[in-house]
């Protein structure tokens, strides 16, 4: 069979088994245009607009700002305050609810999914909203659909971890200290494993740009909906490669339908904790999911081996990075690792909340452009790996 079509089509859709909540129906269709002209933002062909119910905008949502705050809305109700950040799915833009005033991240993906699947979609939003009590989790407020996109409202964050490694060092010069790795890794491990004991969610899509971080959080996003509305972009246009699958999604032998569990996002969290200790992804840049394949499933095993670091980092993310996905420790053992135990008191997050302050005002007093360095050039991975 196809190699490409193993890789594309083995992945299973999200699935939550929870019980659907009461989602009142949108009293009217709006198509107005949207409060802010922008181009179109993913470069995928547009599909014609059904007179059928079946495509019909639901484009009224509630906004649950808190207990006390709720309000119904409409894109008109929120006034843009610029892009604060692109990517291939979609935007994310600063926009503020005009009637209470609240500043919010509102990231608009470009959707795939009819009338049906959007009311499961804001019905499982809806209880992630209710039902989040880890502060490791970004706060979502409200989601609606709009002329083929999902808007979806959520905390704003001063950045992401994606460009806060890459100013520390590729501005500063710097390494970000071990006990503020171990903390970024114990807040997303803690996450992880709240949204798959609580919701059943295994998030698929670790990485530094999903992974948030604020003056005194970090704080993990794109799960649940959002993911489910990416993968049903990539199903009809991303042939891509994605950097941070492990090599059982890869590999058209050991990929099937449900061949993975939360061990695969273990992997991604072993890169990811890789890259911000290093400054660098660990891999060179590919050129075709041919070369995916051959670096990730037939290269040698990957080892973080930093002399700056100490062994129990080294430990952790080697674990994390191990080929063999049963092999690979779950959520709850990697809580237990030395490296992640430091990180549990409450003077670390104290001292990591000191920090990651001192980044963000210096990354937003920031103006001058600086190289972000992305994938780990081939010719210094030898040398770079001993530092």
């Amino acid at each position: 069979m196809n190699l490409l079509y193993f890789i594309l089509v083995n992945k299973p859709p999200l699935k939550l088994n929870l019980k659907p909540l009461n989602f009142e129906e949108p009293t009217k269709t709006n198509t107005e245009k949207q409060p802010f002209a922008s181009k179109d933002i993913n470069p995928i062909s547009s599909r014609p607009t059904s007179s059928t119910s079946n495509h019909r905008d639901l484009s009224t949502g509630q906004l649950h700002l808190s207990d006390a705050k709720i309000y119904k809305f409409t894109s008109n109700d929120l006034i843009d305050r610029g892009i604060v950040g692109e990517g291939n799915f979609g935007i994310v833009c600063k926009m503020e609810h005009e009637k209470s005033g609240t500043i919010m991240a509102v990231k608009r993906i470009r959707s795939t999914v009819d009338e049906r699947c959007q009311k499961q979609m804001l019905n499982e939003l809806d209880i992630v909203m209710r039902e989040n009590t880890c502060p490791h989790i970004v706060k979502f407020f409200g989601a609606l659909f709009k002329e083929g996109d999902c808007w979806i409202c959520m905390e704003l964050m001063d950045t992401s971890l994606d460009r806060f490694y890459k100013f520390v060092y590729h501005k500063l010069h710097q390494c970000i200290p071990e006990s503020v790795l171990a903390y970024i890794t114990l807040a997303t491990l803690e996450a992880l494993d709240y949204i798959k004991s609580l919701w059943q969610i295994i998030h698929r899509d670790v990485k530094p740009s999903n992974i948030l971080v604020s003056r005194s959080a970090i704080k993990l996003c794109d799960f649940g909906i959002s993911g489910q509305l990416i993968d049903s972009i990539a199903k009809t246009r991303d042939a891509g490669c994605r950097p941070y699958l492990p090599p059982e999604r890869i590999d058209p032998l050991r990929a099937t339908r449900d061949g993975y569990d939360v061990r695969s996002d273990v992997w991604s969290l072993g890169i990811t904790i890789y890259e911000i200790s290093t400054g660098y992804f660990p891999f060179r840049e590919w050129t075709s999911v041919f070369d995916q394949l051959q670096q990730i499933v037939e290269g040698p095993p990957l080892r973080l081996n930093v002399d700056r670091l100490s062994n129990n980092c080294k430990d952790f993310v080697n674990t994390c990075l191990n080929k063999d996905e049963n092999q690979r420790p779950k959520y709850k053992t990697l809580l237990e690792h030395q490296f992640v135990r430091k990180a549990t008191t409450s003077q670390q997050a104290e001292n990591t909340a000191a920090y990651l302050s001192e980044i963000v005002d210096g990354l937003s007093e920031n103006t001058d452009t600086f190289e972000l360095y992305y994938y780990l050039p081939s010719d210094t991975a030898a040398s770079f790996n001993s530092r």
